[in-house]
């Protein structure tokens, strides 16, 4: 089967689109309801967008083209939004404002308001530190800037407010994120280097001549790990899925799903707009269990519900460490996951920087009501521990899946059905 569109790819792909001189047709174009908050923002901004049946078509009005927004700009539900596109405001000769909904005003964006105001960006916060953000710009200042805690988001920010700055601008990490924003400027013809020998160090240089593009999205492998996840539960599953992203900074779950026993193979690898995409087939598996921290964490943090859900469902159960950004994503999710699995009977263990869900032996899971908090990635995470509980389990405001997989149960059931 096929997937929905990468959501992190289609943001990025859409922001830069707008930048670019010329009309861009981006393929596959995640339909997330956080993807369509990217889009009506852009057209709050002055951007031309066409939705059609072939894809998104965005016709760019340059590095100099955003207008002034008549309106606050409502990113929705949608972090990637606000943060990635407040790089880009930070270089705007007009002032603007971007908020969002409840979810999003109680996130913490300090950590990208204080690299853009190190640019020169004057940004306005509501107390905490919290949208909306005010955010007036200009010409920046470029910066050599250590990201005090990994984030791809934060990255992209940076570099995005890097394009309109005096000199080339800098970032660096101690543990690599997503870099699908380096990937997407290059292919738009963004001038993007790493650092000499440093790693994890990478370089954006301003003001370059963006130009549109014909780009295909491929599948999004955040939302592949949920039918990945009910294919290793379901017993005599058979799985594949055609044309996943497969990007090394993404596909670090795949790694860790293979070493605890997983039957995973990948295929048909090639190389589409700079991007690493194959099909992935899986079957079901008894899976040992293991545990999660350091770096891979930053590796997998939008997969970490998806493995803890899998825990009552392996040998020794699994054990998520150093994890303390989880608690400040749509929901609290480390509370929330330890919440639900209990519900369902799983023994949780709960950590200020994770938790840990018991295997097997803690016994059976069985059907109950769930609240995922508003959380898309909890509501499917136990949607998919579901299929192996005994008894019907009912999960509230199911709809916020649309956030980022709006076909995720009927996508399920169809498996299911097909299992």
């Amino acid at each position: 089967m096929e997937l929905p569109g990468d959501k992190s790819i289609s943001h990025r792909y859409a922001i830069l689109a707008a930048l670019a001189e010329g009309r861009s047709e981006i393929r596959n174009y995640s339909l997330a309801a956080d993807c369509r908050s990217t889009l009506e923002c852009l057209r709050e901004l002055g951007i031309k967008v066409e939705v059609g049946r072939e894809g998104v078509h965005i016709t760019g009005a340059g590095l100099g083209g955003l207008k002034t927004p008549r309106r606050a700009l409502d990113a929705e539900n949608s972090g990637t939004t606000m943060r990635m596109l407040a790089g880009v405001l930070a270089g705007q000769a007009f002032s603007s404002t971007i908020t969002g909904d409840r979810s999003l005003r109680r996130r913490p964006m300090r950590r990208v308001m204080e690299p853009l105001r190190q640019m020169g960006a004057q940004i306005r916060s509501g107390e905490g530190d919290v949208a909306p953000l005010e955010i007036s710009g200009g010409v920046l200042q470029a910066i050599d800037y250590t990201l005090p805690v990994p984030s791809a988001q934060v990255k992209s920010a940076i570099l995005f407010a890097g394009l309109f700055a005096d000199a080339p601008t800098t970032v660096r990490e101690s543990i690599a994120t997503r870099d699908h924003t380096e990937i997407a400027l290059r292919e738009f013809g963004g001038v993007v280097e790493a650092v000499g020998d440093a790693k994890g160090a990478i370089r954006v240089h301003p003001r370059p001549k963006l130009q549109a593009r014909q780009l295909l999205v491929p599948g999004d492998l955040s939302a592949a790990v949920f039918l990945i996840g009910a294919a290793l539960i379901l017993p005599e599953s058979s799985l594949t899925l055609h044309n996943v992203g497969l990007n090394p900074t993404r596909a670090r779950v795949l790694d860790f799903l293979i070493s605890i026993g997983a039957s995973i193979h990948v295929a048909s690898l090639a190389m589409r707009d700079g991007e690493l995409t194959g099909d992935v087939a899986v079957k079901h598996a008894a899976l040992a269990g293991g545990t999660i921290s350091g770096a891979q964490v930053a590796e997998m943090i939008d997969e970490l519900p998806m493995l803890a859900a899998l825990g009552p469902f392996t040998e020794k159960g699994i054990e998520i460490h150093d994890a303390q950004e989880l608690r400040v994503k749509e929901s609290d999710r480390i509370a929330a996951l330890a919440e639900g699995l209990r519900q369902m009977g799983a023994k949780v263990e709960e950590f200020a920087d994770g938790l840990r869900v018991e295997g097997r032996s803690a016994g059976k899971l069985h059907g109950a009501k769930v609240d995922p908090h508003g959380d898309h990635r909890i509501a499917m995470a136990v949607a998919v521990a579901a299929l192996g509980a005994e008894g019907e389990t009912v999960i509230r405001d199911a709809d916020c899946v649309a956030v980022s997989f709006p076909d995720f149960f009927a996508t399920l059931e169809r498996l299911r059905g097909a299992a």
